[in-house]
């Protein structure tokens, strides 16, 4: 049997990689003490690129197509082994295939929540998912830093390590944007893009090109979107928390009705509650009538003025401000509310300020 492999290895003539499994990036064309013989047939798929390399250094490479292998065609090689010109014996190089197509619909997710400092919700934990694309970009960082001596180059070798990466810069990407946690939805092409770029640089050093990478869902703890969906309940209600009370205490109603046995406390606790609410939103509306609710106040605004932000200050304040000349219509100002940030001179209650300071002196 070694006397057979002997026989094959010395007449070896065509060097393929015919095996199509999609997890693998690198194979290594395994043959007798590496050797080659000059003149082999050399067949490089659609998708792939095969790379020579002798005693640890890269030499030729060739891109899809069919070859006969001789000097001419690898003058790197025969530099590096100082081979004459039609040398016909058997050398000896190590060939690695390499897959070139389109890695696609690779999965990313956050392990752990991502921690979000949030203008209305304070600090919310968020997950995220989606997926991305990439193939192999240059293979001399593929091979020198990953594959080394080894066979055969997988995946999810490479991913492990890419997911992490992924991760990382979308936590930045999140705290450099400071989207509210309630309008991440209607911003995922932007989170994309801008994670695509911080990526893309991370991808090449690692021999990857990144083809592709998207958001596709950021979502918020279960506690929080309970929360959200009673406010929206309320919101439904027209904001009138009696109302609220009225259709919680129908709800408790109809559940005491379903379960006969202890349908009597149940219904007299809910009547006494109901009574209860009912006498103390009177009371609360006779004292309302008797004295008048309090001045609403005005909600402060914030500064923007050449890429920093200050505040909030109150109407009072940016009269102030105006007087010492450290606030004027050019500034952008924001408060809730509002869709974006404004110019100042364009909000009315601002530019009521602003037109009656008066001019410097001459």
């Amino acid at each position: 049997m070694g006397l057979l492999n002997l026989f094959r290895g010395q007449f070896i003539d065509i060097i393929e990689w015919a095996d199509e499994n999609p997890e693998l990036l690198v194979h290594r064309f395994e043959r007798f003490k590496h050797e080659i013989k000059m003149g082999a047939k050399l067949i490089v798929r659609p998708g792939q690129k095969a790379v020579f390399v002798s005693e640890g250094r890269i030499a030729d490479r060739f891109e899809p197509g069919t070859y006969t292998l001789h000097t001419k065609n690898l003058p790197i090689l025969t530099t590096l082994l100082s081979l004459p010109y039609n040398f016909e014996s058997p050398f000896k190089a190590e060939v690695y295939f390499i897959r070139t197509t389109e890695q696609l619909d690779r999965k990313w997710g956050t392990g752990t929540p991502l921690m979000l400092r949030d203008q209305d919700l304070g600090i919310v934990r968020l997950r995220a998912r989606g997926n991305y694309c990439y193939k192999v970009g240059e293979s001399e960082q593929m091979l020198s830093r990953f594959v080394g001596s080894r066979a055969d180059f997988s995946c999810s070798e490479f991913e492990k390590q890419l997911l992490a990466k992924i991760v990382s810069r979308l936590s930045d990407v999140l705290g450099e944007l400071r989207i509210p946690a309630l309008e991440l939805a209607s911003m995922y092409d932007e989170l994309s893009g801008s994670a695509s770029q911080k990526l893309a640089a991370e991808f090449s050093e690692l021999g990857l090109e990144l083809t592709s990478f998207l958001v596709e869902n950021i979502s918020l703890p279960e506690e929080v979107n309970v929360a959200l969906d009673k406010r929206s309940s309320v919101g439904a209600l027209g904001g009138v928390m009696g109302q609220y009370t009225s259709l919680q205490a129908a709800d408790a109603m109809r559940a005491a009705a379903d379960n006969p046995g202890g349908a009597g406390n149940m219904m007299g606790m809910l009547m006494g509650a109901q009574l209860a609410g009912t006498a103390g939103g009177v009371v609360q509306q006779s004292q309302q009538g008797a004295t008048p609710p309090p001045l609403p106040n005005p909600l402060p605004y914030y500064i923007g003025n050449q890429g920093h932000q200050s505040g909030p200050f109150s109407l009072a304040q940016l009269r102030e401000q105006a007087l010492q000349r450290t606030f004027d219509g050019s500034m952008l100002v924001w408060k809730k509310g509002m869709a974006a940030w404004q110019p100042a001179s364009e909000v009315s209650e601002l530019a009521d300020i602003l037109s009656s300071v008066p001019p410097p002196l001459p």
